[in-house]
């Protein structure tokens, strides 16, 4: 299982990395290189595109380059370092949601997955995540989409409508994905348009605000400040992230639950 793993991982990567060096890549172009099928390949593009790493056309996909730092690109691919410690991450703050809790989630995915472990909780979750619209969920859940302009690439509603709503909702908690968290850059993102979004959901809880982040995404610093790292009470993220600047983040006084692998 494990090698299995391996090898989609590092076919994925292959794949990657000829859409970085070339920014578009075909389908049978690249099945053919890799001596895989086409399917296969389109599989692998369709996961990139969830990802929002790439953009897909008939016959193969575009890399969406503005979306993330170049470094990071590779360690989003839903491998062991992407899906799994999403679920774990999003399996945990599920396990903080209370009976009667009114909580934001804002346009993350990993956020978004918390509905999937949701369950028997009677709560109305706030989200501005295009993509909650059909999830799966627990009867005992309301849902309230904030409405909005969409961001297409992340299908995230964004602009004045979706911060009306949120001004006129408080919450006993926030659940807030970031694309970096340090002391030194605050709480960060790579999409301009949904930095308002995660400063309203932040102003407008009354309660605890976590971050839920991939360990490679502590210590990162992206382009667009979404708030201050003193607005956090608890970071959650897993096991593996850097040791100094996980550091530094407690003596800020925030706290921090770095919860096991499961695969490693």
């Amino acid at each position: 299982m494990k090698n299995s793993k391996t090898i989609v991982f590092k076919r994925q990567q292959a794949i990657l990395k000829a859409l970085k060096e070339k920014n578009v890549v075909h389908v049978e172009n690249i099945a053919q290189k890799l001596n895989v099928s086409a399917t296969t390949v389109r599989r692998d593009l369709q996961m990139f595109e969830q990802q929002h790493l790439v953009e897909r056309f008939h016959g193969g996909a575009k890399l969406l380059r503005e979306t993330l730092k170049e470094e990071d690109s590779a360690l989003l691919v839903q491998s062991d370092k992407g899906i799994s410690q999403k679920h774990i991450i999003a399996k945990y703050a599920a396990s903080l949601i209370e009976e009667g809790d009114t909580v934001f989630l804002n346009s993350s995915s990993t956020a978004l997955l918390i509905l999937d472990y949701l369950k028997n909780t009677r709560a109305v979750v706030v989200t501005n995540n295009g993509n909650a619209i059909g999830h799966n969920k627990d009867s005992k859940v309301e849902l309230i989409i904030t409405g909005g302009e969409v961001y297409e690439r992340k299908q995230s509603m964004v602009g004045d409508f979706a911060l009306h709503t949120l001004s006129k909702i408080t919450a006993d908690k926030a659940f807030i994905g970031v694309s970096g968290i340090s002391v030194k850059g605050g709480i960060t993102t790579s999409v301009l348009q949904e930095t308002a979004v995660n400063e309203m959901m932040l102003k407008r809880c009354q309660g605890s605000c976590y971050i839920v982040a991939a360990n490679f995404k502590i210590g990162k610093e992206h382009n667009f400040l979404s708030g201050a790292v003193e607005q956090v009470s608890e970071i959650i993220t897993v096991e593996g992230a850097d040791k100094e600047e996980v550091k530094k983040l407690k003596n800020t006084g925030i706290d921090i639950v770095e919860l096991a692998n499961i695969n490693d």
